[in-house]
């Protein structure tokens, strides 16, 4: 059954008379347990004939059986070997030859994924799903592509789907534990670490995702409990180290600092991810112990290690600067101002990452009124959808924005309405998206949500960029790890900013973090009364606030308001000449750019 022709004749007879080709199907299998091919076509044909409990059963024994198959095993070892022109060359064959191989297709999804096609490996998932409805493992592949896509909700779903079909082993719930992380959904996810980390208590990395969501939910002393578990089984796990380090309140004791220095010494191997963590969280140890130099000299090595494993280019950023100032004229943004969805429910709290914009949510979501999300992908997501569409680079968005009809701008709105959703767990009518970034696609906010408030988050910029070089991400904010690069950032960040000034005069609401800080009622009470909200006292009293906060910020924003954070360059000042360079006079004129 697995040659061509064969194959051809026999899937001609399925689709003219699958109940002839049922028995001849049997008869190919009794001969030959391990046909792929005929065991497809056995599916297909029952699939026809309405008997879906056979069609799913033949579905299984088709992908059991591709195991056997001398093609399908040479294409996996290439990919095993990360030799992926070699396998997408004996994929597009297979393919060619056997176009409804679903282990073929999976596995071709899976090289798309490894090179970050995600689109393409759900159209590919979905297909194999399409043909084979029970393939639980293109279900769970599929679960995570969505996830790498932002759409946890979508994984979740599909993760149920997984684990309802008996699939419940412990990578899945890991992934939905994680997806449901992303959903807002902290308690449920807690559970299941709590259940994984009591089946596999040696399971570091699980200790370690267990720590994250318990600090996440405001539970320090178990937070860092589960991370001391994770060293115990672990300890050269430099990740742990440094989630202990971003608690931001917690100190190091000499007996940690020793064991930390002992990891990146010691003839155990570590992995490069390893000795950069341990780097970062080394220079919050000596940066407590007012050791300028030592703490320096550990986040550079740190940066350095992360930098080199990046590929960011500063110019990118000012080139995308660029065209939105170019596109982004008074006459263009006046004939789209009230061309989108009229929601008003949205509130963005944008600027550069460690610029105060948790503090502001916590004291916003505070309020009776509004509800606090997360750092949200959505805005990045469409407008990088769109500006591939156009035919451009992702930074293009703009001149996508400008090609594209004025009612579409709706649509877009909309979209982000109904993609954020899920987030909102409560009644309150406004809800908050505080992800940094979206300062970068402001003007997209502005016309497809004409109504939302925006809000930017402004520090100044020593203590901001500096903050960024000393802080490891988990994902994205490239730009942080060279301190000629975020002083470049944070200086488009502010051109872009002041460019909206004027094109938008009044939309945006700057708050400066250190006028919060010294007048924290007064600049509360303008905040809301942009907002358009009467001022509450809970706002002022927000470290009493209980909800959940995944950022850096979370263990910060759940004491009162400080100054702790002022000033805290300038015992490196000597160390931060390309810093200063590239920041030019922004340090005195920030607050009035």
């Amino acid at each position: 059954m697995n040659r061509p022709g064969q194959t051809v004749s026999m899937a001609a007879l399925v689709a003219a008379d699958p109940a002839r080709a049922v028995p001849m199907l049997r008869a190919e299998i009794l001969r030959n347990a391990n046909d792929a091919g005929a065991y497809r076509l056995l599916g297909r044909a029952m699939r026809t004939l309405g008997r879906d409990a056979e069609a799913l059963f033949a579905e299984s024994e088709a992908i059991r059986a591709s195991a056997h198959d001398p093609q399908l095993v040479a294409i996996a070892r290439s990919l095993i070997s990360n030799d992926l022109p070699g396998a997408e060359a004996g994929l597009r064959q297979r393919l060619r030859e056997q176009p409804t191989d679903v282990a073929a297709i999976r596995m071709m999804a899976e090289l798309a994924g490894r090179i970050g096609r995600y689109r393409d490996a759900e159209a590919l998932l979905r297909r194999a799903l399409e043909l084979a409805p029970g393939f639980t493992a293109a279900r769970a592949n599929l679960a995570i592509v969505l996830y790498r896509q932002n759409r946890f909700a979508d994984a979740v779903s599909e993760l149920d789907a997984v684990l309802a079909a008996g699939g419940g082993d412990a990578g899945n719930l890991t992934l939905r534990a994680a997806a449901l992380g992303r959903t807002g959904d902290y308690e449920e996810a807690r559970q299941i670490y709590a259940n994984l980390t009591g089946t596999f208590p040696d399971h570091a990395r699980l200790w370690m995702s267990y720590g994250h969501i318990l600090k996440t939910l405001g539970e320090q002393t178990q937070s860092v409990a589960a991370y001391r578990r994770a060293l115990a089984i672990e300890p050269g796990l430099g990740e742990v180290w440094w989630s202990l380090a971003n608690l931001k309140t917690w100190r190091f004791e000499d007996d940690d600092v020793t064991a930390m220095e002992a990891a990146l010494s010691g003839a155990a191997p570590l992995s490069e991810d390893d000795r950069l963590h341990l780097h970062f969280a080394l220079g919050k140890a000596m940066d407590d112990r007012d050791d300028a130099a030592r703490s320096f000299a550990h986040y550079a090595k740190g940066n350095k290690l992360r930098r080199d494993q990046l590929d960011y280019d500063p110019a990118a950023v000012t080139a995308q600067v660029d065209g939105m100032i170019m596109t982004f004229t008074s006459d263009f943004v006046a004939s789209r101002l009230v061309a989108g969805d009229p929601s008003p429910d949205p509130v963005f709290i944008l600027g550069l990452p460690r610029a105060g914009s948790t503090l502001i949510e916590q004291i916003l979501s505070s309020h009776s009124q509004i509800e606090g999300t997360m750092e949200l992908p959505d805005i990045p997501a469409i407008a990088m959808r769109e500006a591939q569409a156009a035919g451009g680079h992702a930074r293009d968005w703009s001149q996508a924005l400008a090609a594209m009809p004025a009612e579409k701008l709706a649509e877009l709105g909309a979209e982000y309405l109904e993609r954020t959703r899920v987030q909102r767990k409560t009644a309150r009518p406004l809800y908050i998206d505080k992800l940094p970034n979206n300062w970068a696609y402001l003007g997209l906010i502005a016309l497809a949500l004409p109504n939302a408030r925006i809000i930017d988050a402004r520090r100044h910029p020593l203590d901001c960029c500096f903050s960024n070089f000393r802080q490891h991400f988990a994902k994205g904010q490239p730009f942080s790890y060279d301190l000629d690069h975020v002083g470049r950032y944070y200086a488009d960040y502010v051109r872009a900013m002041t460019h909206y000034d004027r094109v938008l005069p009044g939309r945006v609401y700057r708050v400066i973090h250190e006028n919060l800080l010294d007048a924290p009622e007064a600049e509360v009470r303008r905040l809301l009364a942009y907002v358009g909200l009467p001022f509450e006292e809970a706002c002022l009293e927000f470290h009493r606030n209980p909800r959940a906060v995944r950022t850096a910020s979370s263990e910060q924003v759940r004491r009162p308001i400080n100054r702790d954070g002022v000033g805290q360059w300038r015992p490196y000042q000597g160390w931060l000449a390309p810093l200063l360079s590239a920041l030019g006079d922004l340090p005195e004129t920030y607050a009035r750019a």
